[in-house]
């Protein structure tokens, strides 16, 4: 008899077989197989303690981790089928485990049940998802805007509001906007790891185990920084997995905005910047079209990932205590939100060095619109004129200014004076873009030389 034929390891309640379609509708195998290794290491480590604390025979635990090793290796190299008759990654594993070695595989079930077993693996398989996107794809990402933000603190660009220009600023700085969420998304990463990293194992079903099982060592074997202290809570509960998902729902919100800038400076209407080629792609019909289809990706894909987390969340709202099957629905989302967001990240680390800025019609724009108003206005207040008069004063002279069509800076001084005569000949100096951005100074500011302190903050922190 094949493992695949043997009875269910539950199936002595039962005087039927599964239905067919109940086992292929019931099964996980085909998305939580991802989870063999940590499933594997954590069993090795289950059945050492059980052999530390005298539950399992020296020798026995032994074999059980020898044949785990073996059934690792078979995993890796494809080699060991699949069926959903054996539901999930843990009945292959324990299957083909009692293959190898006998009767004693079922012993590695002492102490256990796939509920805390599940609750542990998907805490090990999602910690090492975030060490990844923390260190590599987050912090790999803020170097890469850095760098492309070390060679523009000197190049001006127009900044908006409500997509109107507003007031001019640094190139370097508006990537530094961007470096500043994504130290708040590797922030929100670490401190959830702290949360996610205790260890469910030894909760058994809900209530704990009778057998004299040491969970500090486990803990300490796996690199857990603690316990789930209440049995209950430890197999029931995905806050950690809904945390990671809100927090992966930010970094794509940020990578979003960040990439329909992208598409909006590549666009004829702005020409801000070009787009390596290698991140484009042109029309099937149309020519002369380069398309910036990765950053469109990524904008799109942000949907999926916060789809993912209204998922977790609806799934988890109305489970009573403690394990449902409901929660089966846990990994599906979370193995392709994870996906989604580590490549997105990989997407955009990627394109970024390949950015080529137009200074010229950056500087042209940031020229238009009556971007230094604002500079008028502070200067007549440095006069001691209340700023809200002083937004008036400002306000009919640029109206002055569109009516002839002109910029503010065209605007000889005499005319600015017969709006009002508290405009001197020192005013027009501010109306530069130069000076607007210098003017800046304050910490956090677009000067040129607070841009260059932000920059080297930056990079002491990415590097």
């Amino acid at each position: 008899m094949t493992s695949h034929d043997a009875a269910k390891p539950w199936g002595g309640r039962f005087t039927q077989p599964t239905d067919a379609f109940v086992e292929a509708f019931s099964a996980s195998i085909h998305y939580d197989y991802r989870l063999f290794r940590h499933d594997i290491r954590a069993s090795q480590v289950h059945a050492r303690m059980l052999a530390r604390q005298g539950i399992l025979g020296d020798d026995e635990a032994r074999a059980i981790v020898g044949g785990l090793d073996q059934v690792k290796q078979e995993l890796e190299e494809g080699k060991l089928p699949f069926s959903p008759r054996l539901e999930d990654i843990h009945m292959h594993v324990e299957s083909r485990l009692k293959e190898l070695i006998g009767p004693t595989a079922g012993k590695l079930h002492t102490a256990r049940s796939r509920n805390d077993q599940v609750a542990t693996d998907i805490r090990l398989y999602l910690r090492d998802e975030v060490d990844l996107l923390a260190e590599e794809g987050i912090r790999g990402l803020q170097r890469q805007l850095v760098g492309l933000a070390q060679h523009h603190v000197e190049t001006v660009m127009p900044g908006f509001t409500h997509l109107q220009i507003a007031q001019p600023v640094s190139f370097a700085h508006h990537l530094l906007a961007y470096v500043e969420m994504l130290e708040r998304d590797h922030g929100r990463l670490t401190d959830l790891r702290r949360r996610m990293n205790q260890l469910p194992l030894g909760a058994a079903a809900l209530a704990g185990t009778p057998f004299p099982i040491d969970r500090e060592w486990v803990a300490r074997e796996l690199g857990f920084d603690g316990l789930c202290r209440n049995s209950l809570d430890a197999v029931s509960d995905r806050d950690f997995a809904i945390e990671l998902a809100a927090a992966c729902s930010l970094i794509m919100t940020h990578l979003s905005r960040f990439a329909e800038e992208l598409i909006l400076w590549m666009s004829p209407a702005f020409g801000f910047i070009d787009l390596p080629d290698a991140f484009c792609t042109g029309s099937s019909i149309m020519p002369q079209k380069k398309n910036p289809d990765v950053a469109e990706l990524v904008r799109g894909k942000t949907g999926r990932v916060h789809g993912a987390l209204i998922s977790l969340l609806v799934t988890m709202k109305g489970l009573p205590l403690a394990y449902n099957r409901d929660m089966q629905e846990d990994k599906e989302p979370l193995f392709d939100l994870m996906e989604t967001t580590r490549n997105c990240v990989r997407a955009i680390s990627e394109l970024v060095p390949g950015i080529t800025p137009r200074p010229q019609r950056m500087a042209a724009l940031a020229e238009e619109g009556y971007a230094t108003a604002t500079d008028l206005a502070d200067w007549l207040v440095r006069q001691g004129v209340p700023f809200r008069e002083a937004h008036g004063v400002v306000g009919r002279i640029v109206a002055l200014a569109a009516a002839s069509g002109r910029r503010l800076s065209d605007l000889p001084v005499e005319e600015m004076q017969r709006v009002d005569e508290r405009i001197t000949a020192e005013a027009p100096d501010v109306l530069t873009v130069e000076s607007s951005i210098n003017a800046r100074r304050a910490p956090g500011g677009t000067a040129v030389d607070t841009v260059r302190a932000a920059l080297h903050e930056a990079w002491r922190r990415v590097k």
